[in-house]
């Protein structure tokens, strides 16, 4: 079922005044609720909804609108849905998948060129570099892992009624305990006898459970996956080629290395960020961003970002600037001499060098999306929810500079009326 959209219809309520009498329209989030096309959402998103007969949804405006405030003041689901209702500033917003998600960034482009907070010119260079999005998870070792498999395996065998021989649930908690103690004292010989022990506790499950599921089809397809999870955890080392498991209940992470001192390693996924070259008036804007998952090399990653940038921006990119790390990069044929690295020498022309001192403006920008806008720690699931939390977090931020931008235009108006006035009276 499709949602039923809210129109203004100009028609008044006898007994309830309608909130723009209420709220003053001069104020920012006001302005930028008006700057925004909502139609151009609702058509986009309208093609996640089919006619059937179902619950029917919340208007478009509403759930995209709350999407952009959770993102643009970094606000839990609680205190967002109190917020809602304490202040009609964000109803008034409101309106009292992750490629139909990449439109809210699209429409905080297209908002700030029709505020002129930015010039569409700025969007033809580009600066281009990754990070990490983490998840939320705790940091992995073996022996949690394995102590965690099996916990996940007793808990659901005695959800469905299975009764199993012994589930270790004491002595697997003390040896978990006893393994992290002797680590942490470098008794590492000891630490290792605990370790064998968590993972005859977790060989034993997965056998006791296999060999009473046999021949009932039910419940091979409950434990199938867990089981597999399991034995992954179970003969997985640390030498393996491949991917790992880092996590029982988001397999999805990935181990990154980018080479810092404080976190040498990093779990989550790789985040491509792009932003222009030139700060325009309203700030550094976010001009696209996407999650790769597989750890991809970052010259490999062009290939599909900057066809994106593209279609995202509606323009034509002149020039890509990167860091060292994208050499040897896959940009498609047409842009292979408009993408330049730090370090390189050909090709370059003294506006070119001035701009690549531009190449860090994207370091802050990765700093305000990760400090301020939710991607220090995604708390949503699957790969899909890793793409999603990317866009969310460059939509509000982007929407952020934009209320900023809006506050900053009312105040020079202000000035300027409080000016005039000062001298008619002079």
């Amino acid at each position: 079922m499709r949602p039923k959209e809210r129109r203004e219809t100009g028609q008044r309520d006898l007994f309830r005044a309608r909130l723009d009498q209420i709220i003053d329209l001069n104020h920012a989030l006001v302005k930028l609720a008006r700057a925004i096309d909502w139609r151009f959402l609702e058509t986009l998103f309208g093609a996640m909804y089919t006619d059937k007969p179902g619950q029917p949804p919340l208007p478009t405006r509403l759930m995209a609108g709350l999407a952009i405030l959770k993102h643009m003041h970094d606000l839990s689901d609680e205190v967002l849905c109190d917020r809602w209702i304490e202040n009609p500033y964000c109803q008034y917003f409101c309106g009292e998948g992750e490629e139909k998600l990449q439109a809210l960034l699209q429409e905080s482009l297209a908002v700030a060129t029709r505020t002129e907070a930015m010039k569409p010119s700025d969007l033809a260079r580009v600066v281009v570099d990754t990070t990490v999005q983490p998840k939320a998870v705790t940091f992995p070792t073996d022996a949690k892992l394995l102590n965690r498999a099996r916990e996940r395996l007793v808990r659901l065998a005695r959800k469905h009624g299975l009764k199993l021989r012994q589930s270790y649930r004491r002595v697997g908690k003390l040896a978990l305990i006893k393994h992290q103690r002797y680590a942490h004292a470098h008794q590492f010989r000891r630490a290792n006898r605990a370790l064998r022990k968590l993972k005859t506790y977790l060989g034993r499950i997965i056998r006791d459970i296999l060999r009473k599921i046999a021949g009932n089809d039910g419940w091979e397809e409950i434990f199938a996956w867990p089981l597999s999870l399991a034995r992954r955890v179970l003969h997985q080392d640390r030498h393996q080629r491949g991917p790992k498991v880092y996590s029982l209940h988001a397999p999805e992470v990935e181990c990154i290395g980018k080479g810092k001192a404080h976190r040498p390693y990093e779990f989550g996924v790789k985040v491509s960020v792009a932003t222009p070259v030139k700060r325009s008036q309203g700030g550094q804007f976010v001009a696209h961003v996407a999650a790769l998952p597989g750890n991809p090399y970052d010259g490999h990653t062009l290939a599909k970002v900057i066809p994106e940038i593209e279609a995202i921006v509606g323009n034509t990119l002149e020039r890509v600037i990167a860091d060292a790390g994208y050499r040897g990069h896959n940009a498609p044929a047409d842009y292979k001499f408009r993408v330049y690295t730090s370090g390189q020498k050909r090709r370059l022309t003294a506006a070119i060098e001035r701009e690549m001192k531009r190449r860090a403006a994207v370091e802050p920008v990765i700093g305000h999306l990760k400090a301020e806008h939710r991607m220090d720690r995604n708390h949503l699931a699957h790969r899909s929810g890793d793409a999603i939390n990317a866009v969310l977090a460059a939509a509000g931020y982007n929407f952020r500079l934009l209320l900023r931008w809006l506050k900053f235009l009312l105040f020079r108006i202000l000035i300027a009326l409080s000016t005039n006035a000062q001298l008619k009276s002079a």
